[in-house]
């Protein structure tokens, strides 16, 4: 870490979450504010907490008063709370994140980094196998976080034109797996059988949650500017977890599971509807060649040893 890096003031977004609480150990050297609706509950000892909702005009006046050299931007809804809207998601994800970039040009952020996701790539039958940094971000309408993902994405383009002061670090993150990670893809794990779409093998991508915070603290001190896929090496399909957990698999037809989740979404028996098939039929592969060779991080754990090590800290 550089003499430059030790004296940053790194104002960290979302911090109460997963990632957001693996990276304030990553930063001894930096003055960090952690914001968020609520304090995290394992603040280390010389962190600051300031709350912070990125969708009312909190972002100006927190980022006015804290003036800092970094913002890490975690702020995002990855698993809707019930009852939520997608009006509530978009004004977190895209609205909240523009808050961000308008109060960071206004008061001198020198960098700012946004988790995005592999999902702004999109589901989709003809996504190269695997997607590098410069292939189309055609993040699917339907499903929400894909969506904003997308727009977060062209958000920042336009400020890379408008603002190039402004330097960015976007990191398209693959599923991030760790102690007690629970939401809606680890559910699929834990089903009696797992679900899969005939002809698909819905291959899965996985980054450490200690691995991701390793690669944050980098992008805040002495890391490269750029854009970034983020996952282990290698990727797991349907049968290597069903190996893995012991579990039968349950292959259905492309058209039973949309005919059934169509039936089920009105009668309020399942969540999702049948757009959620091309969730499981057309994962995006992430190539993490440029995480490795551009950023000079390479992943301690490779997506098999990342979910065999959650598959056991979840008791499967």
């Amino acid at each position: 870490m550089t003499e430059d890096a030790k004296t940053k003031t790194v104002l960290i977004t979302g911090a109460a979450g997963m990632v957001g609480r693996a990276l304030l150990w990553e930063l001894p050297a930096c003055r960090v504010i952690a914001s968020d609706l609520a304090p995290p509950a394992d603040l280390p000892k010389g962190g600051e907490f300031c709350r912070m909702d990125v969708t009312t005009d909190d972002p100006a006046r927190v980022i006015g008063e804290y003036k800092p050299d970094v913002i890490v931007h975690l702020a995002s809804i990855v698993t809707p709370p019930k009852g939520s809207s997608r009006d509530f998601a978009y004004a977190v994800d895209v609205a909240g994140t523009r808050k961000v970039l308008e109060a960071a040009v206004a008061h001198g952020v020198e960098r700012i980094i946004v988790t995005s996701s592999g999902a702004a790539y999109g589901y989709h039958a003809d996504n190269p196998q695997p997607l590098r940094e410069n292939d189309s971000l055609r993040g699917n309408p339907e499903f929400a976080y894909s969506d904003h993902k997308r727009q977060v994405e062209e958000m920042l383009a336009e400020y890379r034109r408008s603002a190039p002061q402004l330097q960015q670090v976007i990191l398209r993150v693959g599923t991030v797996l760790g102690a007690g990670t629970e939401n809606q893809i680890t559910a699929l794990f834990r089903r009696p059988r797992l679900l899969a779409v005939t002809g698909s093998e819905s291959p899965f991508v996985f980054i450490w949650t200690r691995d991701l915070a390793r690669i944050l603290a980098r992008a805040a001190t002495d890391g490269p500017e750029g854009v970034f896929n983020v996952a282990g090496d290698g990727a797991m399909g349907v049968t290597d977890l069903a190996q893995a957990l012991g579990k039968p698999v349950l292959r259905l037809p492309a058209w039973v599971l949309k005919a059934a989740l169509a039936l089920a979404k009105p009668l309020g028996l399942s969540q999702y509807g049948p757009e959620q098939v091309r969730f499981l039929q057309y994962r995006p592969v992430l190539d993490n060649s440029a995480l490795k060779r551009d950023f000079g991080y390479t992943p301690e754990l490779t997506s098999a040893e990342v979910f065999d090590l959650w598959r056991q800290q979840a008791g499967l």
